[in-house]
C-alpha cells in the first residue's frame, strides 16, 4: 500500500463511486472552508494501482500557533479494513505531525448498526463494532458529534410516486392533500430569491435562540452544488385573498436537522448542534387590502448528492401551519422528485436520539409519517472522533477548554 496526496478531481471521481460518499466530503465543501480561511487537502491509500481510501481535510492554525485539521463526512474508507485503516491512519497521524497539527478531527459517514423504522436493530442486519474497535486501538477518543448520531431515512427500493403516497400514515397524506386543497405550491428559489428562505431561518432562529446563517453562506452553497445539481432551495407558498390567514398554535416541535460544524462556515466551527428544521413566526405582514401576492410558507434546503437527497434544515411560518399544512406539501413534493428521479434513499436528517416509548419525540413522528414498516429506517451513524497529533498541546487545549466552560 501507499500513502499519496491527491488532486481535486482524482478524489472527486472516487468519492463520487465510494459507499461511504457524503456531500461533505466534495472539493465544494472544501472551497467553502478555503473562502474562511481554511487549507485544503486530499489523500489517499494505494494499492496495486487501485484507490482503497481517499479524505479531504481542512486545516487551519487555532491553538498557540498549531493547527487543527478536520476530516468532515470522512475519511472514507472502510473501518473494518483494519489494515487499510491502521495504515492510513499512521501515514496522516504523521504528515499532520510534520506540518504543525496538533489534532485530527473526523466525523465519517458510515453506519453503526442496522436498525429499522422503530430503531430496533434488524435481526441478522450488519454491526461494525469491529470498526469502533479499531479507531479506539488508534488512540481516536469519541467526541459530541458534529453531524446527526442518529437519523431517520426513506428506503424509495423503485417505489413509483403512486406508490409512496400509498405508503404515508393516513394523518400525514390527510394533511398533504390538504395543502393541496388550500393552493399550496412548490417551487424552486432562484439564486435572487435566497433571501426568501434567509427571512425563513433568521425569524426562526430569532424565535430558538440559535445562530443563523448568513445570506453570503446559502448564496455560496448555491454557487458551489448548484451547477452540478446537488442543491436545491424550496418554498411552499399559497396566494391568499386580501392577505388574510387564520392564527394557528404550534403544533410542531423542534426539529434537529443539522450543527454548526457541517455547515456553519461563518462564525467559526463548533461541535454545538443546533435546531435549523424549526417553526417560525413573524407575525402578520402589513399588506395592501387587495393584494394577491404568494405568501411563502414554508422553506427547505436538499442537498442532492450520490443516490441520496438529504433534507438538511427548513422553517415554517407559525401562523400557516395548521391551516395550510405547507411543510407536509414541500416534504412530499421532494419525495416524489427522489422517486421520478431514481434516488434510492430521501434521508430526513437527525432525530434526537433512538425512538423510545418512554421518550416521544415528535421530529421523529413527523418524518416517520412518510414511510412505510418497509421503506422507513433509522440510521445510526458511527459518531465523531479526536485524535491527539501533539500530546502537550491536545492536552493542554482540552484542560483550557474544560475551565473555559466551569
Amino acid at each position: 500500500m501507499r500513502f499519496i496526496t491527491l488532486d481535486p478531481d482524482t478524489f472527486r471521481k472516487f468519492a463520487d463511486k465510494s459507499k461511504y460518499k457524503s456531500f461533505m466530503q466534495t472539493p465544494e465543501i472544501a472551497a467553502l472552508r478555503e473562502k474562511n480561511g481554511w487549507t485544503a487537502y486530499y489523500f489517499g491509500v494505494e494499492e496495486a494501482g487501485k484507490l482503497k481510501a481517499a479524505a479531504m481535510l481542512v486545516a487551519k492554525p487555532t491553538f498557540l500557533g498549531k493547527s487543527t485539521y478536520i476530516c468532515p463526512g470522512g475519511p472514507l474508507l472502510d473501518y473494518e479494513d483494519t489494515a487499510t485503516t491502521n495504515f492510513f491512519f499512521k501515514h496522516l497521524k504523521k504528515y499532520i505531525k510534520s506540518h504543525n497539527g496538533y489534532v485530527l478531527h473526523i466525523d465519517p459517514y458510515y453506519e453503526l448498526i442496522e436498525r429499522g423504522r422503530d430503531g430496533t436493530p434488524v435481526e441478522g442486519g450488519f454491526n461494525h463494532q469491529k470498526a469502533l474497535n479499531n479507531l479506539r486501538n488508534l488512540g481516536f477518543i469519541p467526541v459530541a458529534s458534529t453531524q446527526p448520531k442518529y437519523m431517520f431515512a426513506l428506503e424509495l427500493k423503485g417505489r413509483t410516486p403512486d406508490q409512496l403516497f400509498a405508503d404515508l400514515k393516513r394523518n400525514t397524506r390527510n394533511h398533504v392533500r390538504k395543502a393541496e386543497k388550500m393552493g399550496v405550491v412548490v417551487r424552486e428559489l432562484k439564486r435572487e430569491e435566497l433571501s426568501i428562505f434567509k427571512q425563513i431561518t433568521e425569524s426562526t432562529s430569532h424565535r430558538r435562540h440559535f445562530a443563523d446563517r448568513p445570506l453570503s453562506y446559502y448564496e455560496q452553497m448555491y454557487d458551489l452544488f448548484h451547477k452540478h445539481g446537488q442543491v436545491m432551495f424550496m418554498v411552499a407558498e399559497c396566494e391568499l385573498e386580501n392577505g388574510d390567514a387564520k392564527e394557528s398554535e404550534d403544533v410542531h416541535s423542534r426539529h434537529f436537522a443539522t450543527n454548526e460544524e457541517q455547515v456553519s462556515e461563518v462564525p467559526p466551527v463548533t461541535t454545538a448542534p443546533w435546531d435549523a428544521d424549526d417553526l417560525w413566526s413573524t407575525g402578520r405582514d402589513e399588506r395592501a387590502e387587495n393584494e394577491q401576492s404568494p405568501i411563502p410558507m414554508s422553506a427547505a434546503m436538499f442537498m442532492l448528492y450520490g443516490d441520496e437527497i438529504v433534507y438538511l434544515f427548513s422553517g415554517s411560518v407559525e401562523e400557516y401551519m395548521k391551516d395550510y399544512n405547507a411543510q407536509y406539501l414541500i416534504q412530499w413534493h421532494m419525495i416524489k422528485y427522489a422517486a421520478e428521479h431514481k434516488f434510492k434513499t430521501y434521508n430526513f436528517y437527525g432525530i434526537h436520539a433512538l425512538p423510545s416509548a418512554d421518550h416521544p419525540d415528535g421530529i421523529y413522528d413527523f418524518k416517520k409519517g412518510f414511510t412505510s414498516d418497509d421503506t422507513g429506517r433509522v440510521i445510526e451513524l458511527i459518531g465523531s472522533y479526536e485524535l491527539a497529533i501533539n500530546q502537550p498541546f491536545y492536552h493542554l487545549h482540552r484542560l483550557l477548554a474544560n475551565l473555559k466552560h466551569h
